[in-house]
C-alpha cells in the first residue's frame, strides 16, 4: 500500500480540477511560486493549442497547509478552468464519431455513454495539470534531501536529438537539465532548437501531429529504494506504471533499455570499481538507469517515455458515426500539434511521486525533521556499509525443510 496517495477529479471543461494528496509529512515549507512555475512549464512549447494561452492555472490550497507549512494532514488542491465559462448552458452538437487513438469508442462501450464527449472530458490531458501541481510538493520534499530531478526531450517526431552515446553519470544528467532549461523546447541540446521549430512548423502545415521521447533523471537517489522481494514493490515497475499512466505515453524504458537490448552484456552492464582511498564503490557508467533488481543502486535514476503523436489531427481520419452506422470522417477538436515539450514536467511529476513514496516507505517518519535525520543515516555505498562475513555457510539445511530431520551435529 502506498504511503503517498494521490487522487484527482474534474473534467476538461468543468468548473474546477481538484486533487487530494495524502501522506506528505508535516513541516514541509510549501513554495507556491515554485508550484506556479511548474504549472507554467506545462504550458510551454511551440505547437501547443490555443487553450494554453487561455488558462492561467492559479493553484489554491484549501487544506493540509497552515502558514505555508504542511501539517501532515491531507492536502487539498484546486485549479479553476477559465474555459468553463465558455461552455455554461452552451448547446453542443452530439459527438457520435470516434477519433482513432482516443478513448471515445472504448469508453462509450464500457460505460454506456450516450455521447462520446463524456469519455473525452475526463480522459483529456487537462487533468495532468493536477498531477504537476501535486508533484510540485513532492519535488520540494526531494530538494530538501538534495535529490535533483529534471527532464528533457531527446526526440521530436523523426528528429533524434540524442544519440545515446553517454553514460548517465550525475554530471551528465545535471548538464542535460541545464541544457533543457535554456531550450525553448526543453531539448537535451539547445543547439537543435531551430531545427525542431522548423520540423514542427512543417508538420503543422501538413495538418498533422508529432510525438517524441522524453527523458527524466533524478540525481542523488539513495541506495535501497524499492525491493526485489515482490513484483509490485520493484521500483522500476512502479515507475513504469506511473509514467505509462500519462495520456499519450505508450512506451517506458529505464535507462536506454531498447538500445541495450541490441548489445552484448559486456557492453551494457555497469562494472564496479573501488576508490583508491579504499572504501567507496563506484561505477564508470549507468546504463542500468540507476535500478538493479528493482532496487535503486545510488546512480541517477533515468526513465525514458515514448509519446505517440497527438490523436486529434486537422486532417480528417476515417471513422464511423456510431449513431447512424455510416462512414464519416473525424471532426477536428482543438488540440496540440506537438505536446512533447509539455510532457516533460508531467513525466517529471510521475517520477517525483513514485520516488517520494519510495522514500517515505524506506524512511518512515511523520515530520520533515525525522525524515532528514533518517535520510542522513542511509548507507552511501562504502565497503563499511556491508555485512558480508566471508565464511562458508550451509544453504537450505535439512532442518529448515523438515524440522524432524536430524542435523549433522546430531549425527556426531
Amino acid at each position: 500500500m502506498n504511503i503517498l496517495r494521490f487522487l484527482n477529479a474534474g473534467e476538461s471543461h468543468g468548473p474546477t480540477l481538484t486533487a487530494v494528496v495524502e501522506g506528505m509529512p508535516a513541516g514541509l515549507a510549501v513554495d507556491m511560486q515554485a508550484m506556479q512555475q511548474a504549472m507554467q512549464r506545462r504550458q510551454q512549447g511551440f505547437g501547443k493549442s490555443a487553450r494554453m494561452r487561455m488558462e492561467r492555472n492559479r493553484v489554491r490550497i484549501s487544506a493540509g497547509v497552515v502558514l505555508g507549512v504542511t501539517t501532515g494532514g491531507p492536502i487539498a488542491l484546486h485549479l479553476d478552468n477559465a474555459d468553463h465559462s465558455n461552455w455554461i448552458d452552451r448547446e453542443v452538437d452530439a459527438m457520435t464519431t470516434p477519433r482513432p487513438g482516443h478513448v471515445d469508442y472504448a469508453a462509450a462501450i464500457k460505460y454506456g455513454y450516450n455521447d462520446l464527449r463524456h469519455g473525452s472530458e475526463r480522459s483529456s490531458a487537462r487533468e495532468t495539470a493536477m498531477r504537476v501541481c501535486a508533484a510540485a510538493l513532492c519535488q520540494q520534499l526531494l530538494q530538501q534531501l538534495n535529490i535533483q530531478l529534471g527532464g528533457w526531450v531527446v526526440q521530436v517526431g523523426p528528429l533524434q536529438i540524442d544519440d545515446q552515446q553517454h553514460s548517465y553519470t550525475p554530471k551528465e544528467c545535471k548538464q542535460r537539465m541545464q541544457q533543457a532549461a535554456n531550450s525553448a523546447f526543453a531539448l537535451c541540446n539547445s543547439e537543435h532548437d531551430e531545427r525542431v521549430h522548423k520540423a514542427i512548423f512543417a508538420c503543422m502545415k501538413q495538418r498533422d501531429t508529432f510525438g517524441g521521447v522524453v527523458e527524466v533523471s533524478a540525481v542523488g537517489v539513495p541506495i535501497g529504494l524499492g525491493s526485489h522481494v515482490q513484483w509490485d514493490r520493484r521500483l522500476d515497475a512502479q515507475l513504469a506504471m506511473a509514467v505509462m499512466s500519462v495520456p499519450a505515453i505508450k512506451g517506458v524504458e529505464v535507462g536506454p533499455a531498447l538500445a541495450n537490448a541490441s548489445k552484448q552484456g559486456t557492453q551494457v552492464h555497469d562494472a564496479f570499481q573501488l576508490q583508491r582511498d579504499g572504501g567507496h564503490i563506484e561505477r564508470s557508467s549507468n546504463r542500468a538507469g540507476g535500478i538493479e533488481g528493482g532496487i535503486s543502486n545510488g546512480q541517477p535514476v533515468v526513465v525514458r517515455a515514448a509519446m505517440k503523436p497527438i490523436s486529434t489531427t486537422l486532417t480528417p481520419q476515417s471513422s464511423v458515426n456510431l449513431a447512424t452506422g455510416q462512414p464519416e470522417p473525424t471532426r477536428y477538436q482543438r488540440s496540440d500539434f506537438c505536446a512533447v515539450t509539455r510532457a516533460v514536467p508531467i513525466v517529471e511529476a510521475m517520477v517525483a511521486m513514485v520516488l517520494t513514496d519510495a522514500l517515505l516507505h524506506k524512511l518512515g517518519g511523520d515530520s520533515m525533521q525525522e525524515i532528514k535525520q533518517r535520510f542522513s543515516q542511509l548507507p552511501t555505498g562504502n565497503l563499511s556499509d556491508l555485512a558480508l562475513h566471508n565464511r562458508p555457510w550451509r544453504m537450505f539445511p535439512a532442518t529448515d525443510i523438515n524440522p524432524d530431520a536430524s542435523s549433522p551435529a546430531d549425527k556426531r
